[in-house]
């Protein structure tokens, strides 16, 4: 069996048509107060990394796919494995785009970015974390993802992140948050225990822990 994961998989199950369980079946529109990726005005939060570099915390936006891309470039062999639960050598365009064009009433993902410079419009932006999550609209249940570029880590930012995601996921209807694990992530797991999740069983995935919140 290839351990390898498969991009075309990942991109059913975290672009923008992809949402768990319920694939296919889409409710009436759900009425949500989560400003729409890639708004312009929508500037973000401004933040200051322990190093001096600023960052703002915001929405995903369309125009994101390049610096996405080279995001996961600079990720660790390791750092990939634990946010995918499996090896991925790259990041294909097309599987770049759909984490990037999403559905605001299914999904969301908030990013911790370089700020827009309107001075220097061909500075390119980098992105040094992800945080995502996707509603199953039958099931009302969100699975959520999160990566933090090892150079950021440990300074708060996933702790951040993480509660950006329980507000985002509360405001998409959803009435549990939950992800799967590797036993290995301590810092994930730790991190998860701090906000209160609960920890179960995965079936068929050993090594794996779910961790699940009700909202």
């Amino acid at each position: 069996m290839d351990n390898v994961a498969n991009p075309r998989k990942l991109a059913e199950r975290w672009g923008p048509s992809g949402h768990g369980h319920g694939r296919g079946m889409r409710p009436p529109p759900r009425r949500s107060s989560l400003r729409a990726p890639g708004r312009p005005a929508d500037r973000g939060e401004p933040l200051l990394a322990r190093d001096g570099t600023p960052l703002v915390l915001r929405a995903i936006r369309a125009d994101d796919v390049e610096a996405l891309k080279r995001f996961f470039s600079r990720l660790t062999p390791e750092e990939v494995r634990l946010r995918f639960l499996h090896p991925l050598n790259e990041l294909p365009d097309a599987f770049a785009r759909q984490l990037c064009e999403l559905d605001p009433q299914l999904a969301f993902a908030w990013v911790l970015a370089t700020p827009d410079d309107p001075a220097r419009p061909d500075l390119p932006i980098e992105i040094h974390a992800v945080a995502r999550a996707h509603l199953d609209p039958v099931l009302e249940h969100a699975e959520f993802a999160i990566v933090v570029e090892g150079r950021f880590a440990r300074q708060g930012l996933g702790s951040l992140l993480m509660q950006r995601v329980i507000a985002s996921a509360r405001q998409l209807g959803a009435i549990e948050l939950w992800s799967d694990v590797l036993t290995e992530n301590s810092g994930m797991l730790a991190l998860c225990a701090r906000l209160g999740f609960e920890r179960g069983l995965s079936f068929n995935n050993p090594g794996v822990v779910r961790v699940s919140l009700a909202l």
